[in-house]
């Protein structure tokens, strides 16, 4: 019995681990169009993100901004996080995919005046910030859309701080 029980959680195991790749690559597929809908620009022109890009965002996200900002919070000022009213509240507007772009590139202080570069990892100070080094246009893209998403998918967990982290 003891044998039937270890071949039983061995078997378990294996299956898991076998089918755990094509489970998180169904995530980005089975998000539907209107949740990979993000504003484009501040016009509100908006996107539809191909399922590649959600996977790749998630990913760099994860790499790249999840150790100072895991869940949409911001670690350093837990006043402001990425939800949408923090982002829409930043001057300029940080609620679009060109405009959080712009922020990767060369950010600023919330209310526009400073810049601050070589406080927040950005491309403008990737030498300062080795991850960012290696990041692309087409990798900010991906990084922003999957900041804009999350609010439909993690709904107030996004951002919502010490409550749920």
């Amino acid at each position: 019995m003891i044998m039937l029980k270890q071949h039983f959680w061995l078997s378990l195991a294996c299956t898991i681990l076998i089918f755990a790749p094509f489970l998180s690559e169904t995530y980005a597929i089975e998000l539907d169009e209107a949740t990979r809908t993000v504003q484009l620009e501040e016009s509100g022109k908006t996107i539809i993100l191909t399922p590649e890009q959600v996977k790749r965002g998630k990913r760099l996200f994860n790499n790249s901004c999840a150790q100072c900002h895991n869940g949409g919070i911001t670690k350093t000022n837990p006043n402001i996080g990425l939800e949408p009213e923090s982002l829409s509240l930043a001057t300029p507007a940080r609620d679009n995919i060109l405009s959080l772009v712009d922020y990767m590139k060369d950010p600023t202080s919330y209310d526009g005046a400073n810049s601050i570069a070589e406080l927040h990892p950005s491309i403008k100070s990737a030498e300062i910030f080795p991850k960012m080094r290696n990041l692309t246009d087409e990798d900010l893209f991906a990084i922003a859309g999957h900041i804009l998403m999350q609010p439909k998918i993690a709904a107030e967990k996004w951002g919502g701080g010490k409550i749920y982290y």
